[in-house]
């Protein structure tokens, strides 16, 4: 499928040391099949003397960066572009993903360089809320999950598991292939609890064919006392 990419654009595009990005943010809408981006962020060097990058790192294992021709050290006007790949196979959503470059001199702690990546993967199978709460000694009372499919091919939940047996489910299908309830109720709410719900669909994209939602006793919110006047 094909992806599209919207450059943000900016009054003052910002110049490091004398190297100067054309973007510095791209947001990339990515197809709901795709498994890899790849970016491209263009630089210049409209300083006076040269500059030399010391390191990038793309800051996660799900990306890798490469720089055009393994170029490293750049004079006045010179150009270059560095290539960063994301591999999107356990993301859906809208995921940032930062780029961090090191110039010459700059410490280990501040890169005089950060890129962001803002990505669009459509989410197949959204689900509302993905997580219910209860407040210790509260009503045990079930509460409900939605699951919608947004997809053109129907999705159907094939299995619903959970990690406690003190959270009980129930699912329903409200559309068969297009939307789904979730039931889940505690067997109390005597203590803190929580148990996670694995959602397996029929999904043919691996991506979205698993889902996880999640079911808490908790403790009540401490309550800050107003000060009277």
């Amino acid at each position: 499928m094909k992806k599209g990419i919207f450059l943000l654009g900016f009054a003052a595009l910002p110049a490091f040391g004398g190297l100067k990005f054309d973007e510095t943010l791209k947001t990339v809408d990515v197809g709901v099949d795709s498994n890899t981006v790849k970016v491209d962020y263009s630089f210049k060097n409209e300083g006076d003397s040269r500059i030399a990058i010391q390191r990038y790192d793309a800051g996660c294992t799900c990306a890798s960066a490469q720089i055009k021709d393994g170029k490293l050290d750049y004079g006045p006007g010179e150009e270059g572009v560095i290539r960063v790949t994301f591999d999107m196979t356990n993301f859906s959503g809208t995921v940032d993903k930062p780029m961090a470059i090191w110039l010459q001199g700059d410490p280990a702690d501040k890169p005089s360089v950060r890129l962001t990546t803002r990505i669009n993967i459509p989410v197949l199978v959204e689900i509302e809320p993905k997580t219910v709460t209860w407040d210790v000694g509260s009503s045990p009372e079930p509460k409900k999950i939605t699951l919608t499919m947004n997809h053109s091919k129907p999705i159907h939940v094939k299995e619903v598991s959970g990690s406690n047996p003190n959270f009980t489910h129930e699912l329903k299908a409200v559309e068969e292939g297009k939307k789904y309830e979730l039931t889940i109720t505690p067997a109390g709410t005597g203590e803190v609890g929580i148990a996670v719900f694995h959602i397996e669909t029929d999904c043919a994209i691996p991506r979205h064919r698993t889902q996880r939602v999640f079911s808490v006793v908790r403790k009540p919110a401490a309550t800050v006392a107003t000060p009277a006047r």
